[in-house]
């Protein structure tokens, strides 16, 4: 091929490579910001899509949960074959994928009128987050100047960092709408309040959804402008074309010679290949490859993914009123952001070991502050299954929180804010009642609260709680390996009341206090796991297995996220908050450990100076 010979650059050529510069880290800030919004949009949509789906579609807790980790699933299976894809049709169609699937995802979540279309919604969504997350970072690596990596690779994670702050903000706004209406429906028969607060809530989650599909359009079509990656054409011998996206970004110069080092390091390597043929568990790979697997596993056995989807649910169950709840997350997200800067400052200065240590430590004390704090409040349950037991009727229930009610559990008829509702002045703490019920196999958890304007009536029955069964189920059961409950066992079988507490809701003291606890867990996990993890993981892995055993260790991390994250409201639900934060404490401490007496620093040492390590010479 003829490769043109450079010339001197022109101001107006410096100015054209520099704009061009300039509009590539912007897409690529949007594809974080993507990402970050991916992660955080449910906390503020998932009370209002609880409060409503529920009674619409009649969605167990475990189906919510199931919608909260499709994303987390969904990231899972994209990160399975990013990289082949992006190999395949290039990093920048791969990025115009990622962002189609996003702008897809918002309409058919927003306008979904039952459980399979959310599911499938927030499933791409995943997928989407799952691509952006490895081919962003792999187009800036492959297109920026080594000088200016990182900062490409700080400017995708701060945009994260704001994509979770604005997707709180959002959140917020629509909480502050949804209490408006609230407020204003006091004056209502009870019916139109109702009505009015049914539609109010549908109204915001959907909202939160639709706003979400500006930054998607923007990144999708921005990203159709963007040059394709040189490395990318070079390695599929389209050596010019690899010229002429240099020379977008770069003087002539420079672009020739960048060119000839791609040239160069797409050469056959011809030394040091003694050991390309080594399986990824042979003797000398096996220690730093299960040490980077259980370094991200206990990443996400903190539970931080599932706090900050859950944070406005965890707080309005600590305490604190809606708009409040979504004003604290708005505030831990912003302060995620800015300890993520201070992280990126610190890491190169005190070293990786150092800062795990750290965040761990604070991760460890939040989740035991958080868990004591949960205890004390759920050490004022009351047990009332039997009582509720004994009015079932036809294996069915109906309850309502009115005061009639409250008086056959236990509770006295001013207990209730159901009166303040109806104009009275006292203000009693108001009362929830979690109940966690089954037919056979069938099991569901549902929460009501005294204090709700709309005092919805919660009925318990057989064709709401007993699923049909799937196309998936069918033909796993035949195969006698369904994990899934059989319809069948639930079609006969008597409601059974497995639990039922009536507790007061804590105070909105009591809800700050664990919004703090909640703010130590974010800014120990952003300066210690959040940061150090990724730098960990890529200097752990030798060479040779960099690439699979990366894979591999970035699934399990994924996997376990998913896990607690679908499996969240049952278990609170039935076993209360403390229980998991104290679990997440146990693991944190385990994490602390590992940091401390396994992990060597890394911290100014080559690549080949930390595999050295742990061959032992």
């Amino acid at each position: 091929m003829h490769v043109t010979e450079p010339s001197a650059a022109t101001p107006t050529e410096l100015k054209a490579t520099a704009r061009a510069m300039r509009y590539l880290l912007f897409i690529a800030g949007m594809g974080g910001l993507l990402y970050g919004i991916d992660v955080g949009i449910i906390a503020g949509a998932l009370p209002y899509l609880e409060a409503t789906a529920s009674v619409a579609w009649h969605l167990s807790a475990q189906q919510l949960s199931f919608i909260v980790a499709a994303v987390l699933l969904g990231s899972v299976l994209s990160s399975l074959f990013a990289g082949a894809l992006a190999d395949l049709i290039g990093r920048r169609w791969a990025m115009v994928l990622a962002g189609a699937l996003f702008t897809l995802s918002i309409p058919l979540i927003a306008l979904a009128d039952g459980y399979l279309p959310l599911l499938l919604g927030r499933l791409l969504q995943g997928i989407s987050g799952g691509l952006i997350g490895v081919v962003v970072p792999l187009y800036l690596a492959e297109c920026l100047h080594a000088r200016q990596r990182g900062r490409g690779a700080a400017l995708f994670q701060l945009l994260l960092t704001i994509g979770l702050v604005a997707a709180a903000l959002i959140g917020l706004y629509q909480a502050q709408s949804v209490e408006a209406v609230s407020t204003a429906a006091l004056a209502l028969p009870p019916e139109a309040r109702a009505e009015a607060l049914f539609a109010a809530r549908d109204h915001a989650w959907r909202s939160i959804f639709w706003v979400c599909l500006t930054p998607g359009l923007v990144f999708t079509l921005g990203s159709l402008l963007l040059a394709e990656s040189p490395r990318w054409l070079a390695r599929r011998g389209q050596l010019a074309q690899a010229q002429q996206a240099l020379l977008r970004t770069r003087p002539a110069a420079e672009a020739q010679a960048e060119l000839r080092e791609i040239e160069q390091a797409l050469a056959p390597e011809t030394a040091d290949s003694r050991h390309a043929s080594e399986p990824l568990l042979s003797r000398r790979y096996v220690l730093p490859f299960l040490l980077a697997c259980l370094v991200l596993a206990l990443t996400q056995a903190t539970g931080i993914n599932s706090i900050l989807a859950y944070v406005v649910t965890i707080l309005n169950q600590a305490g604190l009123p809606g708009a409040s709840a979504n004003m604290a997350d708005v505030g831990l997200k912003v302060l995620n952001a800015v300890m993520t800067v201070v992280a990126v400052a610190l890491v190169d200065r005190k070293g990786r070991k150092f800062l795990l240590m750290l965040g761990t430590g604070g991760i460890v004390l939040a989740l035991l502050s958080a868990g004591l704090l949960f205890r004390s409040a759920e050490s004022h349950q009351r047990d009332v299954a039997s009582v509720l037991q004994a009015r079932v009727q036809g294996d069915s229930l109906s309850i309502q929180l009115d005061s009639a009610t409250l008086q056959a559990l236990g509770a006295s008829a001013g207990s209730s804010n159901a009166a303040t509702a109806a104009g009275s002045t006292t203000a009693a703490p108001a009362l929830q009642l979690t109940l966690a019920y089954s037919y056979g196999p069938f099991t569901n958890v549902q929460s009501l609260r005294s204090d709700d304007p709309a005092l919805p009536v919660l009925r318990l029955n057989r064709a709401d709680t007993v699923q049909p069964d799937s196309v998936i189920g069918v033909f796993f059961r035949r195969l006698h390996l369904n994990p899934f409950a059989d319809p069948a066992d639930g079609a006969s079988a008597p409601l059974r009341i497995e639990q039922a507490h009536l507790s007061p809701l804590p105070s909105t003291s009591h809800g700050w206090q664990v919004a703090l606890a909640m703010c130590l867990f974010v800014a120990s996990f952003a300066v210690g796991p959040g940061v150090c993890v990724w730098l960990a993981l890529s200097e752990l892995m030798p060479n040779r297995i960099r690439s699979n055993g990366m894979s591999i260790a970035l699934l399990i991390n994924q996997f376990v996220s998913t896990s607690i994250a679908a499996v969240f409201l049952p278990t609170v639900g039935q076993y209360g908050y403390a229980t998991l934060f104290f679990y997440g404490a146990g693991c944190s401490l385990l994490y602390f450990l590992t940091a401390a007496l396994l992990l060597p620093e890394t911290r100014g040492k080559t690549l080949e100076e930390i595999e050295a390590h742990f061959a032992g010479k």
